[in-house]
């Protein structure tokens, strides 16, 4: 891009050049030069679009583009090289929302309601009205002693270095004034995170950044100094991710500069590679005794994994080992396999790892099956950016939801696919001071307060048309899906459901039977 800014500056002191051979100088430098300059002293200086202050007067292009934006869109959507997807419509309103512009739609539903996949929710002739001020979760099982009041809707595990310091800082700050809570990601806590003062879920990942020893081995002590931070409400274990399971994360060398080589304590020059698996427990017990090590070293704050599922029996045998142990997770985040914003291997984020409304029922039902549901909250994490989307989860069995693609559209994302060449041209994922710039926290902040806002209320109006007073009253019959073009099904029937305590039975039967015969609490 901008080397296309340069062949067009170039192109310009040509037609200068030419101009000066047949008008006056004053005529050609009051017709072309001054009007360039107040334009682009204007980019510079304005705070809402960052391509603009990035690339000034070049920048215009995109939004001229916009002109015809459904068609432009829609052309993205059709060709997008990921395989998968994030519809016009569901873009559309995360940005429409967060610049405070009307998301409202005319000439009716835009999709098509009789394709494969179409869901929807049947509304009630007996609407109601659903407070979203005081719809609020709390997480904290029975040996927590710093529960935490959570929003229905939190931003997503991002980590600084994956993203700028200008775009952590508005998460956090839009965190702050919405009242909801900022994943760190697995990159560790950075100032960033913690100066605006906004709620924070701090990540710790297989490398242990910000909790690490000179040789990258976890240490209790960097842990304690600052789980006990104010910020810090919640700890989560990551165990896997959608984007790349069984992988580890990845940070390519061109996006670290030395402010991130000391927050982290990696090694300058070199990808930073997090191992696939932790260092400190290879057992689902041992998975339990961290959970319980990190609570107590923590004062007694929420603490969960994070994970997306993938061998059953691996995940029941962690449900065993709560039974055997008696320590259970404040939460657990499940992730999709077909979310991720970070960079990972094609085969990776294409074909590994179960998809979160399939994860997300599991997960559930195996807590009810063992009687453990009321013990562990559940947090669904993916592409979930809408209300309505929101209560698909919930109504599959997640308690709040995490969202890190749509808060990224929120602060400007417009999906470049530059996430790993160190050249968004937003600023948003980038380590290019000249690029981070363009980012203005103020002006970004607001919008990501704006956006949750604006989503929450979308949800709870969801709930009321639906004739429901809270969210525990959604279950899996209330959302419809087409699987083909002459049948629709309830997620009731697409997902099947476990009795309460039907796993503690001698002799186990149903979808469940197979893997839980199969789980280990000793061995992964």
């Amino acid at each position: 891009m901008r080397n296309i800014f340069w062949a067009i500056s170039i192109s310009l002191l040509a037609l200068v050049a030419i101009a000066a051979r047949f008008w006056p100088p004053a005529l050609w430098s009051l017709v072309i030069i001054l009007p360039l300059i107040v334009r682009g002293v204007a980019d510079i200086v304005q705070t809402r679009q960052a391509i603009r202050r990035n690339f000034p007067v070049i920048g215009h292009a995109r939004y001229l583009l916009e002109l015809i934006r459904p068609e432009i869109n829609q052309y993205f959507v059709e060709s997008n090289s990921d395989g998968k997807p994030f519809s016009r419509n569901d873009r559309s309103v995360v940005y429409q929302r967060a610049k405070g512009e009307v998301d409202t739609l005319p000439f009716g539903t835009q999709r098509d309601v009789y394709a494969t996949g179409y869901e929807w929710i049947n509304h009630s002739l007996a609407p109601t009205h659903v407070d979203p001020v005081d719809a609020r979760v709390i997480v904290g099982g029975p040996d927590c002693r710093q529960p935490y009041s959570a929003s229905v809707l939190n931003v997503s595990g991002m980590s600084y270095g994956s993203l700028s310091k200008n775009a952590v800082m508005a998460l956090n700050t839009g965190a702050k004034l919405g009242s909801f809570a900022h994943n760190t990601g697995e990159g560790g806590l950075s100032p960033y995170h913690l100066s605006p003062g906004g709620d924070l879920f701090w990540q710790i990942g297989t490398g242990y950044f910000s909790c690490r020893d000179m040789q990258g081995r976890f240490s209790i002590e960097e842990f304690g100094k600052r789980a006990v931070l104010p910020n810090v409400k919640m700890i989560e274990i990551k165990l896997s991710q959608g984007a790349k399971p069984g992988h580890g994360g990845i940070l390519p060398a061109q996006k670290l500069t030395p402010e991130i080589v000391a927050i982290r304590g990696v090694e300058p020059g070199k990808d930073v590679i997090s191992p696939p698996a932790h260092s400190v427990f290879s057992t689902p017990l041992g998975l339990l005794q961290f959970v319980q090590q990190l609570r107590d070293a923590s004062g007694g704050k929420p603490v969960g994994f994070k994970l997306c599922v993938g061998k059953r029996h691996e995940f029941l045998g962690i449900v065993q080992a709560m039974l055997l142990s008696g320590i259970t997770p404040d939460f657990i985040t499940v992730d999709g396999g077909e979310g991720g914003t970070g960079a990972a291997p094609l085969e990776f984020s294409d074909s590994i790892g179960t998809p979160l409304n399939e994860g997300l029922s599991f997960v559930h039902n195996a807590l009810i099956g063992a009687n453990l549901r009321d013990r562990v909250r559940v947090i669904a994490s993916g592409k979930v950016n809408t209300g309505f989307q929101i209560a698909t989860k919930v109504a599959l069995g997640a308690d709040m939801c995490n969202a890190a693609r749509a808060m990224m559209f929120a602060i400007g994302c417009i999906q470049a696919l530059r996430c790993n060449t160190n050249q968004c041209p937003t600023g948003v994922a980038t380590q290019d001071p000249g690029l981070v710039q363009g980012l203005h926290v103020g002006d970004k902040s607001q919008r990501v307060a704006r956006y949750h806002a604006e989503t929450v209320k979308s949800f709870f109006e969801v709930l009321g048309a639906a004739g429901l007073h809270h969210p525990k009253e959604l279950k899996p019959w209330f959302i419809l899906k087409r699987v083909s073009a002459m049948e629709t099904r309830s997620y009731a029937d697409i997902y099947p459901q476990v009795e309460p305590g039907s796993l503690l039975a001698e002799s186990v039967t149903g979808v469940m039977a197979r893997a839980w015969s199969h789980a280990n609490p000793n061995q992964f």
